[in-house]
């Protein structure tokens, strides 16, 4: 079948927060042994996975039901995401063995050290009732509809990979950049790359970046989007209205929004209203047919959170460029394997979509690849330039019309967050970021010292607030 890549117009990137495919996906087709409708083989879960814990029980994974307690705000606690984490849960060790044969058998007793360490310091929300086994809970398709049905109405990605073996934003980075420049933290809030929204402006081709209800937190990673003009930038609903009139860019990214109360399925808020974010995301596009016939909707996930996943990352992967990386990682390994999901009327229903054994895996460099082989791109680093593209998903020479979410109802969680008046680390970081732009005071002067911030509310009126203040002042004077 031909590869219809070159019929895309527009490539939607929704990249959500922290958790495993396993978690996410992991029984998808479950009940069909394991395969899809065409009859593909599908990487998930047979039941029988497990992890010792401290006792040296085998604790199974488990399907989750909608009337557990705190169903839709599981596993009950933010898992270990770093580096190290990342290696104990692989390996059982905080330092990678030579060579890094993963067991992926940490993930219990990770947990159960993280649940520990949190318990005495102050910032961690822990629901009650929170144990390590926890972390091998699994949400079944009948409780996420929404990333469930898309994922078998189009198709589903069972072998995507996230980056580096690490936490949010050193993905982020590769998913924007190819490159986390040699860091493996969140320390590092900004980098000084060149980013494919940059590469795309270079090349004449527009590019858009939509916070939810925040001006974008992308914005502020990197030099070539913050020195942006405005129009590259909104919120939502300008996203939203974008879609209806047919408007959209070449490339756009959506963010989700950072808060503990909000859409971003962090660990551990609320998964249901990440449900209701993908819902609107899909149906925002399908609101003009003849641009969705030219949409490619890609959904994923930054990295793994600490979720569960049975499939050892693979190792193999190119290192982007020359940094040296922390803790003395090499980048020639994989994160832990995330859920992605390609959406577009021109991908055939219940696909599962690999790339050839043997062939360098996907992994979030592919959207960057993706969208460098439709536009004619060059790379950014080695790390894109070896990636696969996910062109070949597109097998259909005329735009289906059908609606496999036709008749799903959006889930909605019962109980609430105790965290979700605190700030998230997200939000933190934002904040962070925004308190160095340059905004000029009554003096002429921009020396700024980010003010005391309590509450998720504090958070988000600063961010606002410094963000438009920022803004104003790079407008030329009126005459």
């Amino acid at each position: 079948m031909s590869n219809r890549l070159d019929s895309i117009q527009h490539i939607v990137v929704l990249m959500l927060e922290n958790r495993s495919f396993d978690h996410m996906l992991g029984l998808l087709y479950a009940e069909q042994n394991n395969q899809a409708p065409s009859g593909q083989a599908f990487d998930g879960l047979s039941g029988n996975e497990s992890n010792l814990d401290a006792n040296g029980e085998a604790v199974k994974v488990y399907a989750l039901q909608v009337d557990d307690d705190n169903a839709y705000f599981q596993p009950g606690a933010d898992p270990g995401e770093g580096y190290s984490a990342t290696n104990s849960q692989l390996f059982g060790s905080a330092n990678a063995p030579t060579p890094p044969l993963a067991t992926n058998q940490g993930f219990v007793t990770d947990y159960a050290y993280t649940l520990g360490w949190q318990a005495t310091e102050k910032g961690w929300s822990i629901l009650p009732g929170t144990v390590a086994s926890d972390i091998m809970g699994i949400y079944p398709p009948t409780m996420l509809p929404v990333l469930s049905g898309l994922a078998r109405g189009y198709a589903v990605c069972d072998q995507w990979f996230s980056s580096a073996p690490t936490e949010t934003l050193p993905n982020r980075a590769f998913v924007c950049a190819a490159t986390s420049q040699g860091h493996m933290d969140d320390k590092t809030k900004s980098y000084t790359a060149p980013s494919i929204f940059g590469l795309l402006s270079k090349h004449n081709q527009s590019w858009a970046i939509y916070g939810y209800n925040q001006p974008p937190l992308t914005r502020h990673n990197f030099p070539d989007t913050t020195q942006a003009a405005e129009s590259h930038f909104g919120l939502f609903t300008d996203f939203q209205a974008a879609a209806k009139q047919g408007t959209l860019p070449a490339y756009t990214f959506l963010e989700p929004s950072w808060d503990a109360a909000g859409n971003s399925q962090h660990p551990n808020y609320d998964v249901a209203l990440g449900e209701q974010f993908i819902h609107d995301v899909y149906y925002a596009l399908r609101s003009n047919s003849a641009s969705w016939n030219q949409t490619l909707l890609i959904i994923t996930y930054d990295e793994h959170g600490g979720c569960y996943d049975h499939v050892p990352p693979p190792s193999g992967a190119v290192p982007p460029d020359q940094s040296a990386g922390e803790y003395g990682f090499d980048f020639t390994r994989f994160g832990v394997r995330v859920p992605t999901v390609l959406v577009s009327p021109l991908i055939a229903p219940g696909t599962v979509f690999r790339v050839p054994a043997g062939s360098m895996p996907l992994d979030h460099t592919s959207v960057l690849k993706t969208v460098e082989t439709r536009w004619g791109l060059p790379s950014l680093t080695a790390r894109d330039a070896a990636a696969p593209d996910v062109g070949a998903v597109l097998t259909l020479a005329v735009a289906r019309s059908d609606d496999p979410l036709a008749g799903v109802t959006v889930p909605k969680s019962t109980g609430a967050n105790p965290a979700a008046d605190q700030p998230s680390h997200l939000q933190q970081v934002h904040a962070e970021l925004v308190a160095l732009l340059p905004v000029p005071d009554a003096k002429g002067g921009t020396h700024h010292s980010m003010p005391a911030l309590h509450t998720n509310a504090e958070y988000a009126h600063y961010i606002a607030s410094r963000t438009q203040a920022w803004i104003a002042s790079r407008k030329p004077a009126a005459k």
